[in-house]
């Protein structure tokens, strides 16, 4: 478990784990990165009431890196990554191992089931776990089980985790997407199991919204760049859109027709919002258009505007500059 900042909900989240009806041997490996909150103190107070907790450093604070190190403290076959504010049903374990047992698949995952406290939330909970918010991905949306480019979290081998030599530091964001497809690359198989869900709670406002799905937009470019053959018309929906209103924006000014492209997005928008609101509150209804036009332009203008200097430190593109 990678953990930074996580005081409102490491408790929880530790106990979850510890709770879990698997019935072998289980640790909990904490990579604790430098939290500007009682994160730190939360985490020894788990680690000395149970045995089974364990707290590592991360001095660097980013997810990737505290993955890693928490990985390397940990001893057993099947590796778990687990986030500091998820809530894991009790049969989650051993749903992953069942399902890892049964199909031979490296890596199992579930859905990111966004669930919501304040109107916004809810929102943007009904817009992630929408099509028209974010394309056919199974972990968001549900579906049935089988192979899957990526999922959520994940419950791993460890014997995949150190054939592709873990996850790649560089990569801030997008690190799972990134590993499993090295995973698959090197002739494993990442399962989707729709009966593995974790709860998700969104972010709590636009601006961080828009930050989090920014920076999706940005390194899933990255993934693009160094991983060849991997970009699809679900990825490039949001630069497409950004593109096409600011031309049909801008050439308003000139040829009025062109208006009709921000106006028929708007109007996909609003019409969309209706039955993702269904059930909502007033305040809940209203926010669903802005939650998915937030998540649509963020990434849209993150993936747009992704320098090519961004991941030019990760093991894939040095291997790239070596073999060039």
């Amino acid at each position: 478990m990678p953990v930074l900042n996580e005081e409102r909900h490491l408790e929880a989240a530790v106990r979850h784990v510890l709770a879990q009806d698997y019935p072998g041997d289980m640790e909990v490996v904490l990579g604790v990165g430098p939290s500007e909150d009682r994160t730190r103190e939360v985490a020894d107070a788990l680690a000395a009431a149970d045995p089974r907790v364990v707290v590592v450093d991360n001095p660097t604070g980013r997810t990737p890196a505290g993955l890693n190190a928490a990985i390397a403290a940990s001893s057993n076959s099947i590796v778990a990554r687990i986030d500091g504010h998820a809530m894991m049903p009790s049969d989650y374990l051993r749903v992953a191992v069942e399902t890892l047992e049964e199909t031979g698949a490296d890596n199992v995952g579930g859905i990111m089931a966004a669930e919501g406290e304040t109107p916004w939330e809810k929102a943007v909970a009904a817009a992630m776990t929408s099509k028209i918010g974010v394309g056919n991905a199974r972990f968001h949306t549900g579906g049935e089980g089988g192979p899957a480019d990526t999922v959520y979290l994940g419950v791993f081998r460890r014997s995949a985790l150190d054939r592709v030599g873990g996850y790649d530091e560089a990569f801030l964001r997008a690190q799972d997407w990134e590993m499993n497809h090295r995973i698959r690359e090197t002739g494993g198989t990442v399962w989707f199991q729709p009966r593995m869900r974790v709860s998700y709670r969104p972010r709590p406002n636009p601006a961080k919204l828009a930050k989090q799905y920014f920076h999706y937009g940005r390194w899933r470019r990255v993934v693009a760049r160094q991983h060849k053959g991997t970009i699809n018309l679900r990825y490039l929906a949001p630069p497409v859109a950004v593109a096409a209103i600011a031309a049909g924006l801008a050439g308003g000014f000139f040829f009025w027709p062109a208006w009709l492209i921000p106006g028929g997005y708007a109007a996909a928008i609003l019409a969309a919002s209706v039955p993702l609101g269904s059930g909502l509150p007033v305040k809940g209804r209203l926010s669903v258009p802005v939650a998915l036009a937030t998540m649509h332009m963020a990434w849209g203008v993150g993936f747009i505007t992704s320098p090519p200097s961004l991941g030019a430190d990760s093991r894939t593109a040095r291997g790239q500059r070596e073999n060039a």
